[in-house]
Formats: structure tokens, sequence, C-alpha cells
């Protein structure tokens, strides 16, 4: 066994000093599988670092949410006479909503109101511009938002809007950087709030993804809904305020009658006037979160929650349901048919480079006619002029696997920094290069290493 193993080691050796007496031409010949790997490598990595972004806002958009945002519908419609149609009155989305969702629908496992604004934040003359978000205890978990310190807020001051706040790591990093937040007190849009936690930092890049249900949540505030009504903002209140205006009472006389006299009075509300004078957004809510039980259930919650709103809402579709999730999966396969052609367009170098490879062989098969006569005269066997053209094949294409896999992670990070594209070059994507240019090596080296073998070895020698 060991001088099996001792005679096709020394075949290996002839293999070797070949390459190393022609260096050039071993290092034109990797060429191809140098490019190629290095191709696969990034490509893959882009692939990779596109899935775990994605995967990353898809925690962040939450697993099995449901987001009602608020639309203002037309001003006006016309019926097919062309006479304008008054306009249907509607509160919009508002806290009376969440209610009846929660009543309601037995798929609903979380749900969480959400008004914001940006606005400046201040402490001790220093400002920052963040975002003020009112919501709910149940936001931090839709969202899955941990706790780095201190607590969410209580059912006292959810219902009593007490002024607490929940901060982001921004927001910390900006005022508290060298004390402890927490009992510490900052000023939001001339109001003071109580700091009593810290969230902990996120790190995915979401740039575009805001429409999806997606926050910048290192640089925002939270206070409990009731707060940002009673403290901040209720846009409810000036939509009622407008509608009592739109209100006239007319008074006409009776004239004859049966009663012979005194006057009838009748309230005429107009919604068309009200709903003109009432500002673009007359939502109570800037958002509802509706968070179901299991995946199967969004698709029937739905359609049950446009059904249920619609009719609430007077028949006004002033609203507009949409399910983040689903948006980002159907990003991701997007991405992934993306990713797979050009995995199968690098992949074309290493078959390019494979067939470089079998071009060289050849020629330097013709080239060592009479070396591959002397050896087969000496002794030599087919199989060990077959291991020695084969083990060259093999050691340029691995040669250029190790080569290949260096210049692919140099350029997956020079992707990233340029371009601005997550990578990840994971360790499969670097066995999965290198073994398919072993594997080019090997298919491609054999027939010329089968065809030096059959060579006759006199005819060899005689060979010009």
């Amino acid at each position: 066994m060991f001088k099996f193993i001792l005679r096709y080691f020394h075949d290996i050796e002839i293999a070797v000093e070949s390459i190393v007496s022609n260096k050039l031409k071993s290092m034109l010949t990797a060429l191809g599988i140098i490019f190629g790997v290095a191709a696969v490598i990034a490509m893959l990595a882009i692939g990779k670092g596109a899935k775990m972004e994605i995967m990353e806002q898809m925690k962040m958009v939450g697993v099995n949410n449901i987001l009602i945002n608020p639309v203002i519908p037309d001003k006006a419609s016309s019926t097919d006479e062309g006479e304008k149609q008054q306009k249907k009155f509607s509160r919009g989305l508002n806290l009376l909503d969440v209610d009846a969702i929660r009543e309601t629908l037995p798929s609903v496992k979380r749900i969480s109101p959400e008004i914001s604004f940006n606005s400046t934040a201040m402490l001790n003359g220093v400002k920052y511009t963040a975002k003020l978000v009112g919501v709910s205890n149940d936001y931090f978990y839709l969202y899955n938002l941990p706790l780095v310190g201190g607590a969410f807020f209580n059912s006292f001051q959810e219902e009593n809007g007490i002024q607490v706040c929940i901060i982001g790591a921004n927001i910390r990093a900006k005022f508290f950087s060298k004390i402890d937040p927490l009992g510490q007190y900052i000023k939001f849009n001339g109001i003071w709030l109580k700091v009593i936690g810290v969230l902990q930092k996120t790190n995915v890049s979401l740039t575009g993804f805001e429409e999806k249900g997606v926050n910048v949540y290192n640089d925002n505030i939270y206070i409990p809904i009731q707060t940002m009504l009673l403290r901040y903002q209720n846009r409810a209140l000036l939509n009622t305020k407008l509608v009592s205006e739109a209100t006239s009472v007319q008074f006409f006389g009776g004239g004859g009658g049966m009663g012979g006299g005194g006057g009838m009075a009748r309230v005429v509300v107009s919604s068309a006037d009200a709903s003109s004078n009432v500002e673009t957004n007359y939502n109570q809510l800037d958002r509802i979160v509706v968070q179901v039980t299991e995946t199967e259930q969004l698709a029937p919650t739905t359609e049950i929650l446009s059904r249920m709103l619609t009719r609430r809402h007077t028949g006004v579709k002033d609203f507009e349901i949409t399910v983040p999730e689903l948006l980002l999966k159907q990003q991701q396969r997007t991405k992934d048919i993306f990713n797979i052609v050009l995995g199968a367009i690098a992949s074309i170098s290493l078959i390019v480079g494979g067939i470089g490879i079998m071009n060289i062989m050849f020629a330097s098969v013709m080239e060592r006619i009479k070396e591959i006569g002397t050896r087969m005269a000496i002794g030599a066997k087919k199989m060990d002029i077959v291991v020695q053209f084969l083990s060259e094949a093999v050691l340029i294409s691995v040669s250029g696997g190790f080569i290949g896999v260096f210049f692919g992670v140099i350029m997956a990070k020079l992707i990233e920094q340029i371009a601005g594209i997550m990578t990840v070059v994971s360790f499969f994507s670097v066995f999965i290069a290198f073994g398919v240019s072993a594997a080019v090596g090997v298919i491609f080296g054999y027939s010329p290493a089968k065809r030096a073998s059959e060579k006759d070895p006199i005819e060899s020698l005689r060979y010009e």
C-alpha cells in the first residue's frame, strides 16, 4: 500500500515540477478559474447579504402584521349625469376602530394605534431632530423591540396619559451618553417627558422601507397613545368641531296647517360642507398595526378588516391595508431569481476556465510526447501518465481556486464599501466555489491525461 502511494506521489512531484518550470503558462491557464471563483463568491455574497437584510427587515416589520394606513379620498366625484355628489362624512382612523377590531376579530393577537410627528428634542441646550410616536404597549411586541434598560408603559400610564417616554439608542447617545437616562427628563416640543425605558439599538439599513411599516427606531421617542392625544395632538377634536360648525338650524313658518300657526325647526347637517373644511389629514390615528395569530389568517383577516372599516367609515374608502411581510417576501423572491441569474453568469467563467485548462493540457501533451515515450519506455504505466497530467490540471485549478477565493472576498468587501450593498461571505459559498474549481480541474483534465496515456512509446520516441 505504501509503495502504491509513493509511486503516485512521485507522479504528482513530476506534475509540480512541470508547473513550476512553466510559471507564466500555468498562471495564464489558471486565470479563467481565478476570475470564475472570485465572481461566484462575490455574487453569492451579494445574494446572502440581500437575504439577511430582508430577514432583518421582516423581523422589524413584525411577523404576521397588518398595517392600516389613512388615505385621503378625492374631494369630489361625479354621477353619470354629471352632477356633483355630496361626499359622505368619515371620522377617519380613530381609537374606536381599534376597540372594534380588538373586540370583533378573534384572529387578532395584538393591536396598536400609532400617531407620530417630527419635531425637536432638547436637553441642556442640546437640540436633536427626532420623531415622537404615540403607541400602546403592544407596539413593542409587534415589532420585536427589546429594552436594554427600564420598563414598558404600565396600565396607569397608558390610561391616564402620563408624561413618560421610552427612547431609542440614538436619543440616548445624544443626550445621556455619560449618565443613566432612566428617571431623567427630556423636553420634546416644549413638554417634559420622563424616561422610563431605553430600546436596544438596531443596526439594519432601512432605506426605502419606511412605507412598508419600518421605522428608524433608534431616532424615535415613544409615549403612551393617550399622552399623545392629551398633550400633543388630537385631530379628532378638530374634525368634530368643524362638523359642529357645519350644522345649520333652519326655521320656516307653518302658515295654515293643522295647528293654524307656530313654527317648526329642522336641523340640517351639511356633511359635504363639513368635509370640505376639514384639514387635509382628518384621521385621529396615523396608523393601526394588527397582528394575527397565524400566517394563514393574514388574507382572510385583511378581507374582514377592509369590509369592517368600510362599513364603520360610512362607505368612504379612506384607508389602505397592507401586509408588509408579504411585500418583503415578494421582494425576496425577486432578488433570489436575480441572484440565481448572476450566479449562473459567474459560473460560465468557471466553465470557460475549465475549457482553457483542457486546451492547454492538450497542447502540453503534444509538446511532451517524447517525455511521455521516455517515461513509458523506462517502466511507467498508463496510470502513471494519467495521474501526472491529471495532477497538473487539478493543481492549476486548485491554485486558481485559492487565489480566486482571496480575490472574491476582496471583491465582496469592495462592493459593500463602494456600492453600499450588504454582502456576506459564508463558508458554504467558499466551499462551493473551491469545490467547483477542483471538479473543473478533474473533469477537464481527464481527457488530455487519458490521451497522453494512450500514446505508443515507440512512436512517441520517434516523434519530432
